[in-house]
């Protein structure tokens, strides 16, 4: 545990994580705070189990990793654990807050938020709640009733909350490190250079995330082995831990990364992209403007990325190809039909960059300090 000096700041726990999904948005935000106004002091409290663990102590945050465990839906006698967890996590809070209460909580879901946003509830302190994804977790919807703030990554999880009538519902976004301004941005045919292919190939990005897809992975692979389309290109992250299996694949027209840093080198080269369907993910091609191909990933916990597949086809900013149906055959035909098709390849995404959001960090941290100090 690290526990910040007391001072004439202001503090603000941060509570969040299990997944990057639930971690890297709060993050965001608390970066954004801090730009904004210096005397905010952002607390992270996570899991000692969560990605968090591996993350938080290189961010220069103070943080506390606390036993927390998620409802073990499918092994109930492990809710013990949860139960336990809770507990000690209810004293390590409280003796943090005792060297210095927080104005604010804000959880940014997962199971690593419920302790520290009960706790806030149970102690008269505001609380705030972000959701990047369209359809709302446990805690979220848990914790909408009494939250004085409600931030949103699609709108349409609007519809499956209850909240508070004097909460401030907004649909700022998901918070990303947005893409560099227009002017600031290297030109695709740098990046084509860059990356070594011909300035006039069709680039398509694919990638299944930090830990990679092998469902996806294995597709690609197929259709490496039987041979991409004349003039089509490969910039594929096969994830660090199943590198070893796909780096053999690398050719002329295929570069194969276990992980892409930074992934905006490959963004920007991009005609297209075949990714899962995080919200983090999804925040970030509309805001470079990439059409896609989401293949949500079908055990997301209640099916979430499928939900997010959903909202965003029917945005009209990609085409929601379910895992059931993937194939090189499919990857394929729809990477041909939007080739052949400029016009519908345009029209995605032209609707990407109209839902894009990419300064929701600044946005969220505005209205976070509005909280804090209304006047």
């Amino acid at each position: 545990m690290t526990i910040a000096p007391d001072s004439s700041g202001v503090r603000v726990f941060f509570a969040g994580g299990g997944t990057g999904g639930h971690l890297y948005p709060g993050l965001a935000i608390a970066r954004a705070l801090v730009r904004l106004a210096p005397h905010v002091e952002p607390f992270f409290i996570g899991a000692a189990r969560g990605i968090e663990r591996d993350v938080l102590p290189s961010t220069g945050f103070p943080h506390a990793l606390l036993d927390l465990h998620p409802l073990y839906r499918r092994a109930p006698w492990r809710n013990v654990l949860t139960i336990r967890g809770m507990v000690s996590a209810w004293r390590h809070i409280g003796k943090i807050a005792r060297e210095k209460m927080p104005a604010l909580v804000v959880g940014t879901g997962g199971y690593a938020a419920g302790a520290a946003l009960a706790w806030g509830r149970a102690h008269g302190i505001p609380l705030a709640v972000h959701e990047p994804d369209s359809h709302p977790g446990v805690t979220t919807r848990a914790f909408a009733r009494v939250a004085r703030g409600v931030f949103l990554g699609f709108p349409e999880a609007s519809q499956l909350l209850r909240t508070h009538r004097d909460a401030q519902v907004l649909v700022l976004g998901a918070p990303i490190e947005p893409p560099p301004a227009f002017e600031a941005r290297r030109t695709r045919a740098v990046l084509r250079q860059k990356w070594e292919l011909p300035q006039d190939a069709f680039v398509v990005l694919v990638t299944g995330g930090s830990q990679g897809a092998k469902a996806l992975n294995d597709a690609v692979a197929t259709w490496c082995e039987r041979g991409l389309p004349d003039g089509v290109a490969l910039i594929w992250a096969t994830g660090q831990a199943q590198a070893a299996a796909y780096l053999s694949w690398e050719s002329g027209m295929v570069r194969v990364r276990p992980y892409l840093s930074p992934i905006a080198d490959a963004y920007a080269a991009a005609d297209l992209a075949v990714t899962r369907a995080g919200a983090m993910t999804i925040a970030e091609l509309w805001a470079w403007g990439i059409a896609a191909i989401l293949v949500p990933l079908p055990t997301s916990a209640q099916d979430h990325q499928v939900h997010n597949a959903r909202a965003v086809a029917h945005a009209g900013a990609a085409i929601h190809l379910p895992q059931s149906g993937l194939s090189a055959d499919a990857i394929e035909a729809q990477v041909r039909e939007l080739r052949n098709r400029p016009d519908v390849l345009h029209s995605m995404r032209e609707a990407a960059l109209r839902h894009a959001r990419p300064n929701a960090a600044e946005d969220i941290a505005r209205a976070l300090l509005q909280m804090i100090s209304p006047s």
